[in-house]
């Protein structure tokens, strides 16, 4: 049987993870053993990261809501509660862009759902 010198393909792996660690220091992005380690460490916490960024927004949302919530006189919770009972179905997202870019809106939909309940 002959034998495998893998120039071909080894330098193909090496080239795909040196492409991905361009932008390291010093030997991270030039020696391909310490690009190896790097690269993994990296993409093992930009998977981390992209589920912690979920609740990086979700709680930025609920302290806006919370926040224009309390110039209206009521609670996060209270609100959230009357829009269950009442059936209205705006995603926090939503809700926390309505406060921030209309206040005005945000007060009817305060005042429609928790009224209604009270």
């Amino acid at each position: 049987m002959a034998r495998v010198k893998r120039g071909f393909k080894r330098r193909q792996r090496h080239n795909r993870v040196l492409k991905m660690a361009a932008g390291y220091r010093e030997r991270r992005r030039t020696a391909y053993r310490h690009a190896v380690e790097q690269v993994e460490r990296s993409l093992a916490y930009a998977f981390a990261h992209r589920k912690q960024n979920k609740r990086n927004y979700r709680a930025l949302w609920i302290a806006r809501i919370n926040a224009a919530c309390r110039m209206n006189g009521t609670r996060y919770s209270d609100l959230m509660h009357a829009m269950k009972v009442n059936g209205i179905d705006l995603d926090r997202k939503v809700l926390a862009d309505i406060a921030v870019s209309d206040p005005t809106g945000f007060t009817q939909i305060v005042k429609q759902t928790v009224g209604a309940t009270a």
